[in-house]
């Protein structure tokens, strides 16, 4: 096979990553010419597997992708994108050195609104993380440009209908020990905007809003502009979540 370069995964860490062996056993099965790629067998130990390269170990096609979940506290200012045609930042320019797979948003956090944004290659986490039959919980920090009245505050509450449907808040309270401009609304609609919308609908502008919860997932030690790896456990709470 013609050796090429490319900036995919090793073929010993694919191997590994599929759950086949340990890396230093997948040395030994590429050795032994065990392993084919584009369906040649393929005895060089530093290839790189790219996304369309089609890895066999003993006549089956193996999936090698290693899943990867990283958090972000986002900052103002970025679109969330994979790229842009307008040349903006994206959230990509963040995580960029986070890993070697390739990742992606999970639901969007519009330009100006900030906190936590996950980014993952599991696809089928991110189909039932951004579905709305799972009603995953999200909890936002708005502050607006004025004090929302009680009856306004009753109102995310009981709910109203929108353009594009009906919508209330699952929860909806003034932040401890601030003035009442600052709300805490628990909801669980993924719909574009949708908390702006909501304090538009009644008359307020909202100024900041902040994404402090996402599904089982907080800020905690986690600085604005900031990125980390999930840890085992978070990951196995999240999709014991949904």
């Amino acid at each position: 096979m013609e050796k090429k370069q490319n900036s995919g995964t090793r073929l010993n860490k694919y191997i590994a990553n599929a759950g086949i062996c340990s890396r230093r056993e997948a040395d030994k099965l590429i050795a032994a010419g065990e392993i084919k790629v584009n369906g040649e067998v393929l005895k060089e130990m530093g290839y790189k597997v790219a996304r369309k390269d089609k890895v066999e170990y003993k006549g089956k096609v193996i999936q090698g992708e290693y899943k990867v979940y990283v958090l972000l506290n986002k900052p103002k200012g970025f679109i969330c994108t994979v790229s842009d045609d307008r040349g903006r930042k994206t959230v990509m320019d963040l995580v960029g050195n986070a890993t070697d797979e390739r990742i992606y948003p999970v639901g969007r956090l519009d330009r100006n609104t900030t906190g936590l944004l996950l980014f993952t290659n599991d696809g089928e986490l991110t189909e039932k993380l951004t579905h709305p039959k799972y009603e995953v919980k999200k909890i936002y920090h708005a502050i607006l440009d004025k004090d929302l009245k009680s009856q306004d505050l009753a109102a995310l509450r009981q709910g109203f209908e929108l353009e594009d449907g009906d919508i209330k808040a699952d929860q909806a309270n003034y932040v401890d020990g601030q003035g009442k401009n600052e709300i805490g609304l628990e909801i669980h609609s993924g719909r574009n905007r949708i908390v702006r919308r909501m304090f538009e609908h009644l008359g307020y502008e909202v100024t900041k809003l902040d994404r402090v919860l996402f599904a089982s997932l907080t800020k905690k030690d986690l600085p604005r502009g900031q990125w980390r790896h999930l840890h085992p456990d978070e990951v196995r709470m999240l999709k014991n979540f949904i």
